[in-house]
């Protein structure tokens, strides 16, 4: 009677825990899926046909002799054939759709419906998954209904690991039997009796330890589950719940994240060997880890193979062919946190934006602007970099960091915040405040050419040593980093040539409360910087990722777009809890904002960052070099026409490291260019921008109007305020014949 009344409070008791648990559990630790961003392509969109077939390797499409699964592709001259994956964005979810994408040069000249043959004015690729973020959980999954999994792999697990799935209710006691006779028989443990019901109650609701009492606890929950739910609903619970590996700390549970796992593809798409792999590690992840037990896993894969052949999951045909393949998986696990960085600032946004009201343990789905093409090769840039930057450094260990935004719309397409780009420690990125040296003189030049009626490109700026008296008393007397001097130099060539004694005698001159005003409408934090005249050789601190805001704003004409990683998140039944739409706001002229961007590109074309022009001519490039004093701080801001990059190298304890911005940030940007071609930044003309010829014939080598001058400046012409020279009345006598200007005045 005690042991009938017992039987039945542990029955009521497991069988609240089992609802209130089974219904929810592998669900509720779903830590948040990340992606990176969603490319869109439409006619007319810029984009290398070589470009868009590295972009579809990189989420891991196959190229193919004929396109007849998702997740293939086949490029033919210049028609690109492509079978998009089933994906849920995070306004719907969209089917699997075949297109052909015809080129004209790098332009996209049409898009077709490979069956209808239908023009298509817009088409999505799936993004990238980039991994899960950090939960409070140890255990990581992805997701899938049971209807949305392979045929093949439900009906492979069921005959390899519970034939009778379908025909008892939780527990197999042939099974049981059965395994104590091959136990008894072999001396050992050989096979276990447990089937998938009493698998899932054990990974749900037990401990690991092997004891009576937990076989029978386990045996009591498998009864009331099967009594309880569908056999769809327990397998599906089993497909998502399994323990199949481990990464550092984290389980790698269900097989949708285990196919990222072991094979970098959506469980979707891969093979049937893979899969049979995938059911094989369910009797002992470790024991049959493909990386470190390769031949073990290999036989294990082989003989689920052979069972599956024998249950008819798959034909004689295709085991014969599966047993042949390779294990195919990954060259070495990686889970998430490849990009570090970059996660800590997603985790940064969704904090800011919605706060206590964002759990990150209901399998949400967050979407950011990452471009993992732009990451790896960023990554790999400062890899291949920095050791060689080291063996000048005494054995001195170097730092670096890197972010690249989109230079219209502000969203982060990588980040770096350490040499070792996938070391999750202290993220310079972010979190590191340094000196910026010449990266802020850009501002100070934005600040006078926003009074066109007093400076243009050819304003001569005094180059002769100064002494500016401090508050404190002291005197400050600042120096061009060549040590040279002269009466005067064009507004121009003073920031082509970086050069110091122009820039401070230009910025005292504005007032250092104007300069700080550019700075800060610009994106710069107010309390950084400070109104001492040294700010104008960039002794005031800044982040990689507030240098990037600042150089966005010029560039993008002087509409600054707030630099942002997160896109939105959508939770499971598709809701839609943020989402950010790209926006800018015009800060500067865009006449004022359009003249420095030309002068920074006058930086690379004939400047300290002229390296740029010699590896990618007329690519039209803007740059700056930035140096802080001693050396301790080496900076470059690369523009193209897609990116707005900043780049930081230095030491941790803020000594001197002997590089120039030239020398070092400057260096792993070209790496990094070499890889991720530049797009040819294109300046079109605002309103008002004239193009006005001058000659060094004016007094110390100043500029003056010369209708037959070499040196051609655009100008902003306000009210035509601008007193230009009538060319067209007389054809001015040519002057003398002299080596270019340019090559004068840069050969040094």
């Amino acid at each position: 009677m005690a042991f009938s009344i017992f039987m039945l409070i542990l029955g009521m008791n497991l069988s609240k825990e089992v609802k209130e648990k089974f219904s929810h559990e592998y669900l509720s630790k779903m830590p948040a899926t990340i992606y990176g961003r969603v490319i869109t392509l439409q006619p007319g969109f810029t984009i290398p046909k070589n470009e868009l077939v590295d972009e579809l390797k990189l989420l891991q499409y196959v190229s193919a002799n004929k396109v007849d699964s998702s997740g293939e592709f086949k490029l033919t001259g210049n028609t690109l054939d492509l079978m998009r994956r089933p994906f849920t964005f995070q306004d719907g979810k969209e089917g699997i759709r075949h297109v052909k994408i015809n080129f004209d040069g790098n332009t996209i000249s049409r898009i077709t419906d490979a069956e209808t043959g239908e023009n298509i004015g817009f088409f999505r690729l799936d993004p990238k998954f980039l991994g899960m973020l950090n939960a409070d959980t140890k255990q990581q999954r992805i997701y899938y209904s049971l209807r949305s999994l392979p045929d093949i792999l439900k009906k492979g697990l069921v005959a390899t690991e519970d034939k009778n799935f379908y025909e008892h209710g939780g527990v197999s006691f042939r099974s049981i039997a059965r395994a104590f006779v091959a136990n008894i028989l072999a001396g050992r443990t050989v096979q276990g009796g447990s089937t998938l019901t009493q698998q899932l109650a054990k990974n749900l609701f037990l401990s690991r330890e092997r004891t009576l009492w937990r076989k029978f606890q386990e045996a009591y929950i498998a009864i009331i589950i099967s009594s309880s739910y569908s056999k769809d609903k327990v397998l599906q619970g089993y497909l998502n719940q399994v323990y199949l590996g481990q990464y550092k700390s984290t389980g790698i549970y269900g097989f949708g994240l285990a196919a990222q796992f072991y094979f970098g593809r959506p469980l979707t798409e891969i093979r049937a060997d893979q899969m049979a792999l995938l059911i094989g590690l369910v009797k002992g992840p470790s024991y049959y880890n493909p990386w470190s037990h390769p031949k073990r896993a290999l036989e294990r894969r082989n003989i689920v193979l052979k069972l599956m052949s024998e249950n008819g999951v798959i034909t004689n045909q295709q085991y014969s062919e599966s047993v042949k393949m390779p294990l195919d998986i990954t060259p070495e696990p990686v889970l998430n946190a490849r990009q570090p960085a970059y996660f800590e600032e997603i985790q940064n946004e969704i904090k800011a934006n919605m706060g206590e009201e964002f759990q990150n343990n209901i399998g949400l789905r967050v979407f950011t602007t990452l471009d993992p093409y732009s990451q790896i090769e960023a990554e790999k840039a400062i890899r291949q970099e920095i050791p060689k930057l080291e063996k000048s450094q005494k054995g001195k260990k170097l730092e670096a960091a890197f972010v690249s935004v989109d230079r219209l719309t502000g969203e982060i397409r990588a980040m770096i915040g350490s040499s070792n780009p996938g070391f999750p420690g202290f993220n310079r990125a972010l979190d590191m405040r340094r000196s910026i040296g010449s990266l802020t003189k850009p501002a100070i030049y934005l600040t006078a050419l926003e009074l066109p009626k007093q400076y243009n490109l050819s304003t001569p700026l005094a180059n002769e040593p100064i002494n500016i008296k401090l508050k404190n008393g002291k005197t400050w007397s600042p120096r061009n980093d060549d040590l040279t001097n002269s009466a005067s130099v064009p507004l121009f060539l003073a920031l082509a040539q970086s050069k110091n004694i122009p820039t401070v005698n230009l910025g005292m001159a504005l007032g250092l409360d104007k300069v700080k005003n550019t700075l800060t409408v610009l994106g710069i934090p107010e309390q950084q910087v400070l109104e001492v005249p040294s700010m104008l050789l960039g002794t005031y601190r800044l982040s990689p990722l507030e240098v990037t805001q600042m150089f966005q704003a010029i560039t993008n004409r002087g509409r600054k777009a707030k630099v942002t990683a997160l896109s939105a998140i959508v939770d499971q039944s598709g809701k839609i809890l943020y989402q950010y739409w790209p926006k800018s706001q015009q800060v500067v002229s865009p006449q004022a904002a359009w003249l420095t961007t030309w002068d920074m590109q006058q930086v690379v074309k004939r400047g300290t960052a002229r390296y740029l022009e010699q590896k990618f001519p007329n690519m039209g490039i803007a740059g700056k070099t930035g140096t802080s004093s001693n050396n301790r701080d080496s900076w470059f801001v690369g523009v193209d026409g897609r990116e707005v990059s900043a780049v930081w190298v230095g030491r941790d304890d803020n000594k001197t490291t002997s590089l120039f911005g030239s020398t070092g940030g400057l260096k792993i940007y070209a790496e990094y260019l070499s890889n991720r071609k530049p797009v040819k930044l294109h300046l079109p003309l605002p309103e008002n921008i004239i193009k006005v010829k001058f000659s060094n014939q004016g007094p110390n080598g100043s500029l003056i109007q010369d209708c037959n001058g070499s040196v051609e400046l655009p100008i902003w012409n306000q009210d035509n305020s601008f007193n230009i020279i009538d060319c067209s009345r007389k054809k001015q006598a040519p002057t003398e014949q002299r080596k270019n200007f340019f090559e004068r005045l840069f050969d040094w």
